[in-house]
């Protein structure tokens, strides 16, 4: 499946790392999404809320479906987000730019999901006119 049918298909996006600074991207893209239509779900340790939503320390901890993992972590720590975004049927993995991992995407791929990796959702987004 090509990034503009994700795009346009997927509408909730979790998104792995999300940080409560404004200047942060992962703040901005998540921002930005979430002005466009699609919902997002913040996902890291601590709690309370970011961009006005509930923030869960972990994928397994969402209490609905999920479309697309959008991670913002080092590479080395996506092992165990794909084996969560596998269990809670995400349809897309989603690394972002800089962020790669073979090991976990190849399990992910292995699962049924679409792995996209090394890749602004940002960027995709206007790429593909979903913006």
């Amino acid at each position: 499946m090509d990034t503009q049918t994700i795009l346009k298909k997927y509408r909730t996006v979790a998104i792995v790392g999300l940080s409560p600074k404004p200047d942060r991207a992962s703040h901005r893209v998540a921002s930005s999404l979430q002005k466009c239509g699609y919902r997002i779900v913040p996902v890291r340790p601590g709690g309370g809320e970011i961009l006005g939503e509930k923030v869960y320390g972990s994928l397994t901890e969402i209490p609905f479906p999920v479309d697309i993992v959008d991670v913002f972590r080092q590479s080395e720590t996506v092992g165990p987000i794909a084996d969560e975004a596998i269990a809670i049927g995400a349809k897309v993995l989603w690394l972002q730019e800089g962020v790669t991992n073979p090991d976990a995407e190849e399990r992910a791929r292995a699962e049924g999901l679409t792995v996209l990796s090394d890749l602004c959702i940002l960027k995709e987004c206007h790429r593909a006119g979903v913006l």
